[in-house]
């Protein structure tokens, strides 16, 4: 068994959804000073260090809102590649491995976890280069399966139900006005009718009033 490692994230940062995710770990918790130490899956945390770097000049706090950082997408991908889909299990992997058309999607042997291992020691030192550097060495693997992957889970882990370790304190909800997944809205047809109205970002655990386990632990 390997060492367990970590990812320092700002406390203020950690709402309740986020510790709803971290359930059966929420005792490895810890605080130092302002910030809490996350214990991570899949990456080592130098590996976690320079995955956040990169998502966050994928998806940039800015003027219009939280980025890549503020939801935790870090959380999220680690999350993943941790479960069956890092491993593949769902996914037809046995050779021969050949060049298709695009439309039977990705057909070669790594895993999303090989992938992702290669792409960090394609980046190198990524996370103490400058914002420049940073998108010049993105610009150079925009072609690349991982940066295709990479893309692809910053916006999942931005917007997806926070149960999974991403969007942390629904900061991607609220920016786009997503109320979460309600199954209806029977009750609050003769209350708001005629008047606008937008609820409050909510996610399925709080929707459903109990404890939801995502499917990366499922089995655990």
């Amino acid at each position: 068994m390997r060492r367990r490692e970590f990812i320092t994230l700002p406390a203020v940062a950690l709402g309740g959804a986020m510790l709803d995710s971290l359930a059966r770990e929420s005792r490895r918790l810890r605080m130092v000073g302002e910030n809490v130490l996350v214990p991570l899956r899949f990456f080592t945390g130098q590996e976690a260090q320079v995955i956040a770097a990169a998502c966050e000049r994928i998806f940039p706090r800015d003027a219009t809102g939280p980025g890549a950082t503020d939801a935790g997408v870090v959380v999220y991908i680690d999350r993943q590649l941790a479960g069956p889909y890092g491993r593949d299990t769902y996914r037809y992997v046995t050779p021969p491995f050949l060049d298709s058309v695009p439309q039977h999607g990705y057909q070669g042997r790594e895993t999303p976890r090989d992938t992702y291992r290669a792409g960090i020691r394609a980046l190198g030192d990524f996370a103490r280069l400058t914002a420049a550097e940073q998108d010049a060495k993105l610009v150079a693997i925009e072609q690349s399966r991982f940066f295709e992957l990479l893309r692809a889970h910053t916006i999942e882990g931005v917007f997806s139900d926070p149960i999974h370790g991403g969007n942390t304190n629904l900061v991607g909800w609220r920016l786009i006005g997503f109320p979460g997944p309600r199954m209806q809205y029977r009750t609050q047809i003769d209350k708001h009718f005629g008047e606008a109205w937008r609820p409050k970002p909510a996610g399925l655990a709080q929707i459903t009033g109990r404890p939801v386990v995502p499917f990366e632990d499922e089995g655990k």
